[in-house]
């Protein structure tokens, strides 16, 4: 058998096999602790052009005149490691102080319920994604139903209700791939003299993405039906989240009112930045390949706001492309989350680039001052 077989079949039993909670995640022997400055490469002006580290020069909008943030010292690591990541709809963009707090919540029965996932620390965020329209009419706030996404599997779960998180922990979070569960093929070659690319139309188009010289993205696919894991008679129904990349911003002004003043301005710019790419995509547009843009609560670090997580699925990466003849589960694996990026520090100003270069290619614009970490599972990198 050969290495490069060996590795390959390694990678693969290792995607499938849940890993074992820790304080500091289990990497199975395959991912690396990168050091500050090698987890995600950083825009060159040589390859993505001259203005690809430029503030923007059209932006209009301003932080209020006292904002004041910690400006010393890095940032790189600052941020709890974890395995899973749950967004709950609550249809708000503020919460009480600590969201486990909100009475009736899922987010209280996910500290209550004494289940814990077996794969490792779940983080769980209350997000502005709206709750269902159709609720029960029952007054017991245990039986109202919810939405949840679940990533790095980016599904999304319907039906939830508080009384029903510990069977949603045991049959979809424990079981689920984390954030340290290798893709299960090897990384790809980046192809090189291509261009971006983005929709010509706002409409459910494929989005053709080709990468740059040394870039990083490419053309998105459709995302596979994901198949109920439950019996029938379960409440419970899943589908694939539609967003090729989300963009969560810290909205929680009960925590830091800077948060508050922040999430509604940077929205609005990275929307103006979305909208002529076609990749816009509000809260009730579930078009197919664009990008989502959530506020969800406190995630650390308020003292470094703007606080900015970036979700990307490995269509949006050549790296993460199944080989020819890929089986349902590499297939499966494609509408994954192949990099997240933690951003502080941001501006209205860093908007543009962010969406050209980070969304978009993977890069980073301004790594020494605004990256907190995160994960790219092709390359099998953490900055934990």
């Amino acid at each position: 058998m050969t290495s490069a077989l060996s590795g390959f079949i390694r990678r693969g039993a290792a995607f499938l096999t849940p890993t074992g909670s820790s304080t500091h995640l289990p990497t199975d022997g395959i991912f690396t602790t990168a050091k500050e400055g090698n987890l995600f490469p950083k825009v060159d002006p040589a390859v993505d052009g001259e203005e690809c580290d430029h503030d923007c020069e059209s932006c209009t909008i301003q932080y209020p005149p006292k904002w004041n943030i910690e400006e010393d010292g890095k940032v790189y690591g600052l941020f709890k490691p974890y395995a899973t990541h749950m967004i709950v709809a609550t249809g708000k963009s503020d919460w009480v102080r600590d969201v486990e707090d909100e009475k009736g919540s899922v987010m209280e029965a996910v500290r209550d319920c004494g289940v814990k996932p077996k794969n490792g620390r779940l983080m769980i965020s209350a997000s502005n994604m709206p709750i269902p329209s159709s609720s029960t009419t029952s007054d017991n706030p245990t039986d109202q139903p919810t939405t949840v996404l679940l990533l790095p599997t980016f599904t999304i779960i319907e039906n939830v209700t508080p009384a029903s998180v510990p069977e949603l922990i045991n049959h979809y979070v424990s079981p689920s791939i984390t954030n340290t569960s290798p893709l299960p093929f090897p990384p790809g070659p980046v192809p090189p003299e291509a261009e971006v690319s983005a929709p010509a139309r706002d409409d459910d188009s494929t989005i053709s993405l080709k990468t740059q010289p040394g870039g990083s993205t490419s053309a998105q696919l459709i995302p596979q039906a994901l198949p109920d894991i439950l019996p029938t008679t379960h409440p419970f129904s899943t589908r694939p989240c539609p967003h090729s990349a989300l963009i969560l911003l810290c909205s929680q002004k009960t925590r830091d009112a800077r948060c508050g003043q922040s999430a509604p301005l940077l929205r609005r710019e990275f929307e103006r930045h979305l909208r002529p790419l076609g990749l816009y995509r509000d809260l009730n547009d579930e078009r197919t390949n664009g990008v989502g843009i959530y506020f969800i609560n406190h995630v650390g670090g308020h003292k470094f706001a703007a606080n900015v997580i970036i979700y990307r699925k490995a269509s949006m990466t050549l790296e993460g492309r199944p080989p020819a003849g890929a089986t349902v589960q590499e297939k499966e694996a494609v509408e994954q989350v192949d990099q997240c990026i933690w951003l502080a520090r941001v501006r209205p100003e860093d908007c543009e680039n962010i969406v050209k270069q980070t969304v978009l290619k993977g890069k980073l614009v301004k790594p020494e001052r605004q990256l907190r970490g995160g994960f790219d599972r092709g390359r099998g990198l953490t900055s934990w």
